[in-house]
């Protein structure tokens, strides 16, 4: 696929994407053409949506009963994000995901996605400590930074940007949603919320 993105490119992702940043819809402006080479979802062919898939479970990782980021389908949320509203950085993806399966090649023989977890976790230390050889834009923390911004995204957006599948997240941390009405014991628990049924923009909107 040819990209469409600008050659000044900054070193640093957009404030937009820092943690904690309010997600933006994925289908906010028009939906890019992608050419169907191979193609997994809207953005990634199956190798990249594996490596992002492996990389996300790593930084959510889940466990019984604890739901992680492959629970909740952060690959659909950020596949869905870079054909849409996040598809100024397509090009840093693709540059980061080539970058980072450089290294491991380079490290370890395999790439990312065939690492052990254990490999998986060193490789992230070295991006997020920016000490990951064979970045030079993005950078590995840049790269590691706007991966991790978009995990916790599709982690805890409302489920109908593509993430969150089943409130899985919000589950998680026992956030309730866009609840109608509290009950006079739901005011006052100082617990999770757990009474169902969880509502989100998509039960509103119908």
């Amino acid at each position: 696929m040819t990209s469409s993105c600008s050659s000044n490119r900054p070193n640093q992702p957009s404030s937009r994407f820092r943690a904690g940043a309010r997600p933006v819809h994925p289908f906010a402006t028009d939906r890019m053409m992608v050419t169907q080479r191979s193609l997994s979802g809207a953005f990634f062919n199956s190798e990249d949506a594996a490596t992002v898939a492996a990389l996300a479970e790593r930084l959510v990782p889940g466990a019984p009963g604890k739901p992680g980021a492959r629970d909740a389908d952060v690959l659909n949320y950020i596949d869905l994000a870079l054909a849409g509203a996040y598809a100024d950085l397509q090009y840093f993806y693709r540059r980061g995901l080539a970058s980072l399966d450089a290294y491991c090649r380079k490290t370890y023989k395999e790439p990312f996605r065939r690492l052990s977890a254990a490999q998986q976790d060193e490789v992230i230390t070295a991006l997020e400590q920016g000490k990951a050889s064979e970045f030079s834009w993005p950078s590995a923390a840049a790269f590691f930074n706007t991966v991790r911004a978009h995990t916790m995204e599709g982690m805890f957006a409302d489920p109908i940007y593509g993430g969150n599948k089943d409130f899985a997240g919000w589950r998680l941390v026992g956030f309730p949603g866009g609840q109608l009405e509290f009950t006079a014991a739901d005011m006052q628990s100082s617990g999770p919320f757990t009474r169902l049924p969880i509502v989100g923009l998509q039960a509103k909107a119908g």
